[in-house]
């Protein structure tokens, strides 16, 4: 919704259009008023108004204008299926599900972690940009799994630098195509932004060093599951390194997979999962480590790839 003004048309104004009258009555620009017009927002003695029609005098003018929508607000809601993995004073871990965000950005309109913390009760209350508090690791909204969030100050400053320094032990579970010779190994590519895409990224000799380690945990016949430990934390470096090794994540459209087994196994998205994380805790400074289970869609389409012949 938005506020409602509502003013009688003054003598000055008569014969005036209606995008020029309102415009000078309510200090927008002239534009603003033809597209509050159009949107069926000007009423005149109430009937909507065209930007073009005459004012008269004392005729009753109303007026909706909108509340602006700012796109980095927090918009405090719960999130069906974010799973609260373990909560304490300095930090709470959470278990994300797939189609969810982890701060409010630009063009983007669905739920987020932040949102569900603060919708959830959760009291947050770090330094930095206020939709995006508390966050010290980011994961796609089309992945899945463990990520953790600073609830003082001071677990913040020491989680952000543990994560920078490589000091957190995140561990991925992937499902990929083929099968990577060696089964084992160790991918060191710098990755960058796209050159033809601003929303994806690849392997390029001017990005930033990005060094992922993979493990086959199991081999059949049209995938792989690996188990991946991430030493850099890079934008979509797990689907870019797979990509590149010409073992895309499946279902993974964006970089590469097939979309026909994409549609046999029944994804939609990448099949990636953030399986455990550890960390030295920043008020204890013990080691602590949580784990995940796959969620729905990914567990049944393991289980089509398993029984695939």
């Amino acid at each position: 919704m938005g506020e409602v003004r509502t003013v009688l048309v003054p003598e000055g104004l008569a014969g005036n259009r209606v995008d020029a009258g309102v415009a000078r009555m309510f200090g927008f620009s002239r534009t603003r008023a033809a597209e509050l017009c159009a949107a069926g927002l000007v009423l005149i003695d109430g009937s909507a108004a065209s930007k073009s029609d005459r004012l008269t005098p004392d005729s009753m003018l109303e007026v909706t204008i909108p509340a602006e929508v700012d796109p980095l607000e927090v918009v405090p809601e719960i999130v069906e299926g974010i799973k609260i993995i373990h909560d304490d004073e300095a930090l709470v871990v959470i278990d994300k599900p797939v189609g969810v965000a982890v701060h409010p950005s630009m063009g983007w309109t669905g739920p987020t972690v932040v949102g569900h913390l603060r919708g959830a009760g959760f009291q947050i209350a770090t330094s930095g940009a206020s939709e995006r508090q508390g966050i010290v690791q980011r994961l796609d909204v089309g992945t899945s799994g463990l990520m953790v969030i600073a609830k003082s100050e001071h677990a913040y400053s020491v989680l952000k630098n543990a994560f920078r320094y490589r000091e957190v032990n995140k561990i991925y579970h992937a499902l990929v195509q083929g099968h990577p010779d060696p089964l084992s190994g160790t991918i060191d590519a710098p990755i960058g932004r796209h050159s033809s895409s601003d929303w994806k990224f690849a392997v390029r000799a001017d990005g930033r060093h990005s060094v992922t380690h993979y493990e086959t945990l199991e081999a059949h016949r049209f995938a792989s599951l690996l188990e991946i430990h991430l030493e850099t934390g890079r934008t979509h470096q797990i689907r870019v390194h797979m990509s590149a090794l010409k073992h895309p994540c499946v279902g993974d459209l964006t970089y590469g997979a097939d979309p026909t087994l994409a549609h046999r196994v029944g994804l939609e998205r990448q099949w990636l999962h953030a399986m455990r994380l550890g960390f030295e805790h920043p008020a204890s400074g013990e080691y602590v480590e949580f784990e995940s289970t796959y969620p729905d869609d990914l567990a049944h389409a393991l289980e089509v790839i398993r029984g695939a012949h």
